[in-house]
């Protein structure tokens, strides 16, 4: 019986943003309807564009092997490594009309080139490599037990395409926050046993640009093109703030301090109580939102929770999961 492939084809039709900030006021979109064949991926598609509809057509594109992150970019808004994302997939997931754009399109400067300059910056922000006394002639080397390279949480294999950077809401808003993929290095290098920084930690706990203004939205682990999981990180490194003693007294603190403890006191979220924990005096500015989720039953008073039936189980779970003190 024979074991050969065979290629298929399907009409679609690319909705493609078009900008070049040297000639253009407005970006513009372009459509190309074109014959897509099962073994393409979303590079082949933007190669044929150039190649085949107008040479003018920029993007950045380098190793093809979803190792360097040159080509990150969107499609229907979901970021992507272009050489990495099969076209029928594409298809599958969101039919025969497909918008081409780039990670950012506020930052574009031809097509789908961006300024990655934020980017760099904030990675730059997080002290992205080791802080360490060395001996500049060693005598051995300086080894690294398999249960300590655990620990990175293969957060060393991030190819820096800025795919999860540029789809975080909180980037979108807050010029000042690191991002997520500046949180996954600084997660690699604070984790690392080798690193002495005293630092780092610190820079990515203050407010604003820091760790708490996570929306936990996790954004950031869909783009990941790597399945990296920054979020996760960022929750390694709220962990690292209360190992040791930085956490500050702020409302996202605050917020992760009463939500173990309304689950410890009832083995379900008290939302109610966890806002009055967590923003303190501040609560009155959301009386009419609080008013509004009391009479459609999103939050209840204090008397009116149901406590689980299986609280003492809970509470086990949450002490024995538990690796650091609030």
């Amino acid at each position: 019986m024979s074991t050969e492939h065979k290629i298929t084809t399907q009409k679609v039709n690319f909705k493609v943003f078009r900008f070049n900030a040297d000639e253009d006021y407005l970006p513009y979109y372009e459509n190309y309807d074109m014959e897509v064949t099962s073994e393409e991926v979303v590079l082949d598609i933007l190669n044929r564009i150039k190649w085949d509809h107008d040479g003018s057509f920029s993007y950045r594109r380098s190793c093809r092997h979803g190792i360097c992150g040159t080509c990150a970019i969107k499609v229907n808004g979901r970021s992507t490594l272009a050489c990495k994302e099969s076209m029928n997939d594409m298809v599958e997931l969101f039919g025969n009309e497909l918008v081409i754009e780039p990670l950012s399109k506020k930052r574009a400067v031809k097509d789908m080139i961006i300024d990655k300059g934020d980017f760099w910056e904030k990675h730059a922000a997080v002290t992205p490599y080791l802080v360490a006394d060395i001996d500049e002639n060693p005598e051995s080397e300086n080894l690294v037990s398999p249960e300590d390279a655990e620990k990175l949480d293969e957060a060393d294999l991030c190819i820096q395409c800025g795919a999860c950077h540029y789809a975080c809401p909180a980037v979108e808003i807050n010029e000042d926050f690191f991002g997520p993929a500046a949180f996954a290095a600084a997660y690699r290098f604070s984790a690392d046993v080798r690193d002495n920084s005293t630092s780092r930690l610190s820079d990515v706990n203050e407010e604003k640009q820091g760790v708490w203004d996570c929306v936990k939205c996790f954004e950031c682990a869909e783009a990941c093109p790597k399945e990296i999981n920054p979020i996760g990180k960022i929750t390694k490194l709220h962990q690292m703030a209360f190992q040791e003693g930085i956490a500050k007294n702020n409302v996202a603190v605050r917020h992760a301090v009463g939500f173990k403890k309304s689950i410890m006191k009832n083995g379900v979220l008290d939302e109610g109580g966890l806002v009055l924990y967590s923003e303190g005096p501040a609560i009155v500015k959301h009386i009419p939102v609080a008013f509004k989720m009391f009479t459609k039953g999103k939050i209840v008073p204090p008397w009116g929770i149901t406590k689980s039936q299986n609280l003492d189980e809970i509470q086990k779970l949450v002490k024995s999961s538990s690796t650091v003190k609030f």
